[in-house]
């Protein structure tokens, strides 16, 4: 059992390289045989103990040379610049992991399959996310300019609605999947276009997804 309980309450969005509906969500192998992505959240209500997340945002880039389950990877984690010192030191913790039960949320899970950790980041982060509209925007000046948008109906041109629902899964109940641009900059620089996206509403804690 983790000693210090904490509750993360809000939405995200994350782009990955992928092929829309991410074989990644499915235990298959990812598109392109490689794995990088960006994700952005935002905390509607969130503590980690006594320190109150309430408003925060984080957002993080990761890349893995093959599918996450074999490691190598690599991740930049970006906190609110709003932030205060308690505030960003849990967030850390979060993110990286700790003050998790093994295997229960997805921080804690990629966390062991990371071999570097560039430094952490305070900065500003612009976050609009509609996760029933399947519209997303993430800009993080000088790391992260990102977007996401439905998928259309290449004949009709229509929005096209999926979901994924995972009953047992460490991020979410249910996505809605869309479609994502992304183009980084820093240590990690990546460029993403065109591909898969998802939406979700996030209700995760210690012992990980409130389902």
């Amino acid at each position: 059992m983790a000693d210090i309980k904490w509750t993360l309450v809000g939405r995200e969005f994350v782009h990955c390289n992928c092929a829309y509906g991410c074989p990644c969500q499915f235990n298959a192998l990812p598109t392109h045989g490689n794995c990088c992505a960006v994700l952005g959240v935002e905390i509607d209500q969130g503590h980690h103990g006594e320190t109150k997340l309430d408003g925060l945002r984080c957002a993080i880039i990761v890349a893995w040379p093959g599918a996450i389950h074999e490691g190598r990877g690599e991740v930049v984690p970006i906190v609110d610049e709003g932030a205060s010192p308690q505030q960003r030191e849990a967030l850390l913790r979060i993110m990286s992991g700790l003050d998790t039960e093994p295997g229960a949320t997805f921080f804690q899970v990629f966390s062991t399959t990371f071999e570097t950790f560039h430094d952490p980041v305070f900065t500003k982060i612009d976050f609009e996310v509609d996760v029933d509209g399947r519209n997303a925007r993430l800009a993080v000046p000088g790391w992260i300019e990102a977007h996401g948008e439905p998928i259309l109906n290449p004949v009709t041109g229509q929005q096209h609605r999926a979901r994924i629902n995972l009953p047992n899964g460490f991020e979410y109940d249910t996505c809605e999947v869309g479609r994502g641009w992304a183009e980084t900059q820093g240590p990690l620089k990546l460029s993403i276009p065109d591909s898969h996206a998802q939406f979700a509403h996030l209700h995760i804690t210690e012992s990980g997804v409130v389902h």
